[in-house]
C-alpha cells in the first residue's frame, strides 16, 4: 500500500512595492520565537530585525526555519515596502533607523 500525504502549499505575501531591492545575508536568531502547531520555530517574511525599535537593521526577505537554531537569511535593507502586509506594523523608531526602506 502506497503511502500518501496531503499536499502543502505556501502562502506568501508580497509586502514589495517594487522590484528594485537591496539585501545582505544576515543570521537569524532563533531566541525568543516560538513554535507553530507544527513544532517548527518560523520567523516571517517581514519581520524587521533584529527589533522592531532602534535597533532595526532591515527586514526579513523570505520565511526562515530557526527550529535547529540560528540560520543564514537574506535581510532588505534598501527598498519601497508596502507597510500594511507586514506581519508587524513598523514603529517610529525603526522607521527612522532604516533610512533606505521607504515604507508605503
Amino acid at each position: 500500500m502506497p503511502y500518501v500525504k496531503p499536499v502543502e502549499t505556501a502562502k506568501r505575501i508580497n509586502f514589495l512595492a517594487s522590484s528594485k531591492v537591496q539585501a545582505f545575508s544576515y543570521q537569524v536568531s532563533d531566541e525568543g520565537v516560538s513554535a507553530d502547531e507544527k513544532g517548527r520555530k518560523i520567523v516571517k517574511a517581514g519581520t524587521i530585525l533584529p527589533a522592531n525599535d532602534a535597533t532595526a537593521q532591515g527586514i526579513l526577505y523570505t520565511d526562515v526555519d530557526v527550529t535547529e537554531g540560528p540560520q543564514p537569511g537574506s535581510l532588505i535593507v534598501e527598498a519601497y515596502i508596502l507597510e500594511a502586509r507586514l506581519p508587524e506594523a513598523a514603529s517610529a523608531e525603526a522607521k527612522t533607523a532604516l533610512t533606505k526602506i521607504t515604507f508605503r
